[in-house]
């Protein structure tokens, strides 16, 4: 389930299994061949967002972490191999740098200290990281929210979702996350992670084979679900952008849920598996002729009748990745279902995506107008209440 280190000679003889953790493995960082020692980063911290620094024997043998596991940690050896200087930090507190010792992790001198003081004296807030199910009941992923510099907890707020959620790729990290512009719209911004996202071994990953488009589209769906139950939180107002296979996952969220994504907007999204390049596509959903539920289920078009929110397409005329013909398709099939949706082209753009004036645009537009159609239904129903009240009066 995890990947793993190993010292082989050049015959291709194996001598030893360098490490045995149950964690992902990252990088080697640095190699003192007089000692035969190696330091290497794992996804070893109290999430396995946190990489960690280790120092370990040729042998697999003496290995020991030399960081604190509730950072998230990079670190750069001196030449000596005796001291490493660390830079710390987790997605809610900014990063510090200080000189350690690399033989037993002691901290020996600070550096540099971020500084939060103009940030708070402007009211921009921290962001927060949340957790939640996958749809498999049993692994814990992560979401994070960044809040407008004004937020009111008494108020409900829109929300938005940048996504791209590809398989080995993930929305969040354990780097600082600093204030979000797009916040100061007066939206909640939100990045989910889903079982696509790299850290937690193959098994993890294995979720996603031959089912691209539903395990990461189930995964965050609950992750947005998840903050239903905040009073600030409108629930009717969440939306959805990204480009590439995020403007796939964003079609696909709108079309499979909903329920949950009220307006989208798709740039340059593959809407079927079989319209994409072998060498990636065949890699997690292998050949069409034998996966043919998988690729139909994978497939933007299958769900074109679904279509209940508000769907902004993007598309450059010179694509040359994700070829006009996915747009194409998802176009006729939605034209088909009589649905109503929006189309920006980008005559001789290549793989690109709407531009974000425009894109707020929309999402302003169509949240707003959103709110105002729930104010009038609201509208509708308190009229009702009184007449009803005066019928029963008279």
């Amino acid at each position: 389930g995890f990947n793993n280190f190993y010292l082989y000679d050049l015959s291709g003889k194996l001598l030893s299994t360098i490490t045995k953790g149950q964690f992902e493995v990252q990088n080697i960082v640095a190699l003192d061949e007089a000692t035969n020692t190696m330091f290497y980063l794992a996804r070893d911290g109290d999430n396995f967002m946190k990489s960690q620094l280790h120092r370990v024997k040729l042998d697999g043998s003496g290995d020991v972490r030399l960081t604190d596991p509730a950072f998230n940690h990079a670190a750069q050896l001196s030449p000596d191999r005796k001291y490493f200087v660390d830079v710390a930090q987790t997605h809610d507190q900014p990063p510090m740098s200080r000189l350690v010792d690399a033989a037993s992790g002691k901290v020996l001198a600070e550096f540099a200290k971020s500084d939060l003081s103009g940030m708070i004296a402007l009211g921009l807030r921290k962001s927060e990281m949340y957790t939640y199910l996958a749809a498999d009941g049993k692994t814990t992923l992560h979401g994070i929210i960044t809040f407008p510099s004004n937020f009111d907890p008494t108020r409900k707020y829109p929300t938005l979702i940048s996504v791209y959620g590809g398989p080995a790729s993930a929305s969040n990290s354990e780097q600082f996350r600093g204030p979000a512009a797009l916040a100061e719209y007066g939206f909640l911004v939100v990045s989910l992670n889903s079982r696509a996202v790299p850290g937690m071994g193959k098994r993890t990953l294995d979720a996603l084979y031959l089912k691209l488009g539903l395990t990461e589209m189930d995964d965050m769906a609950l992750g947005i679900k998840a903050l239903w139950d905040r009073p600030y939180f409108d629930r009717n107002r969440v939306g959805m952008y990204g480009t590439s296979y995020g403007g796939y996952t964003s079609a696909m969220m709108i079309l499979r849920y909903p329920d949950v994504i009220a307006a989208a907007s798709s740039s340059s999204p593959v809407t079927a598996w079989d319209h994409y390049d072998t060498i990636y596509t065949e890699r997690y959903m292998w050949i069409p002729q034998e996966n043919v539920d998988g690729y139909k289920a994978g497939s933007a078009m299958t769900y074109a009748a679904n279509l209940k929110g508000r769907l902004m397409l993007y598309y450059g005329t010179a694509d040359n990745n994700v070829h006009p013909n996915n747009m194409m398709q998802l176009i006729a099939a939605l034209n088909r279902a009589n649905k109503s949706f929006e189309v920006q082209v980008g005559p001789d753009f290549g793989h690109s995506g709407l531009g974000q004036n425009r894109m707020m645009e929309f999402f302003i537009e169509k949240e707003l107008l959103l709110l105002l159609t729930q104010m009038v239904e609201t509208n509708i129903i308190i009229k009702r209440v009184v007449f009803i009240v005066m019928v029963v009066r008279l």
